[in-house]
């Protein structure tokens, strides 16, 4: 198949290129940096240089494609520190932008990465992104169809606490305790995104990813191990606390406010309610193989 992805070659976006690559698929790679060509070639694929804001680009890059796998991300929109950016609207208006290269182009069948929360319309803080865009993306016409993936957290994302382990000695956010929660691998991520694109499309469908489950006491336990502080805790502080901290280092509110809110309904449960109710089948990838990953990381930091 002529495959067209978005997103470049990021912890999803590289993995996912070299299977669909390795499986005989005609690839091209968005990216907004020419530097990124090389990279992209290297593995395979032919390399697109333009903007997600460039809805002509999108619409011929994306013409004659037989799969779109589309993607926003926050660090897309400009930078988490930047106070000036308006991140919910910026990721809106690339969503708008997808729907009308899609429609342009005359594609049919489209990939989207969403996320876990993504059902719901409020009191998902930050995710409420994704819920815009997957609304964004139905008002297409019934004949383009579309598979909703929606991953729970990244483990990628415990890198962020690399900062506090080192510099307060324990990971610090505003949910913690000895309930589990799904986390997930980006390598099972592009493992299901390939499946998906390979078996039939139908329609408007949703499916959840993760890798694992694992509350934060288990995880402080984990990466404890792994970087040699076996006694690290996972420490639960207020909301006004950590948002305090955070945009006294110069986070963008509606980020900072955005995550708070986003992290206070996974301490409630909240988030979680649909992933449990369409709960799948995990992935290959486990806490315990991903700790060695946050052990480098956390050693050449």
């Amino acid at each position: 198949m002529n495959i067209v992805l978005t997103g470049s070659l990021g912890h999803i976006g590289k993995p996912l290129t070299q299977e669909l690559v390795q499986k005989g698929h005609t690839v091209t790679v968005i990216s907004s940096k020419t530097e990124r060509q090389k990279d992209i070639e290297a593995l395979g694929a032919k390399a697109a240089i333009g903007t997600m804001e460039d809805v002509d680009f999108l619409s011929a890059t994306f013409k004659g494609a037989d799969v779109v796998y589309l993607m926003e991300t926050l660090d897309a929109a400009g930078g988490f520190f930047d106070p000036n950016v308006d991140f919910i609207a910026t990721i809106s208006r690339i969503g708008h932008n997808y729907k009308q290269a899609i429609q342009q182009s005359g594609v049919k069948q489209v990939v989207h990465l969403s996320s876990v929360g993504a059902h719901m319309s409020t009191g998902n803080g930050i995710l409420i992104f994704h819920h815009n865009v997957e609304n964004i993306l139905k008002q297409l016409p019934d004949d383009v169809s579309i598979k909703f993936m929606r991953p729970v957290g990244f483990y990628t994302n415990l890198f962020s606490s690399i900062r506090t382990i080192k510099t307060q000695g324990a990971i610090v956010q505003n949910y913690g305790g000895d309930n589990k929660e799904p986390w997930v691998s980006p390598l099972d991520i592009a493992a299901v995104i390939t499946e998906e694109m390979e078996q039939p499309f139908e329609g408007r469908t949703i499916r959840y990813i993760a890798s694992d489950e694992f509350s934060p006491n288990e995880i402080a336990c984990f990466l404890g191990e792994a970087i040699g502080k076996p006694d690290l805790k996972w420490l639960v502080v207020p909301d006004e606390q950590l948002l305090d901290g955070w945009l006294a280092a110069g986070m963008n509110p509606q980020i900072a406010k955005g995550f708070i809110e986003m992290q206070a309904s996974m301490r409630d449960g909240i988030l979680y309610e649909d992933y449990y109710r369409n709960k799948p089948i995990p992935g290959k990838i486990k806490l315990t193989d991903f700790a060695k990953e946050f052990a480098m990381v956390y050693n050449q930091s």
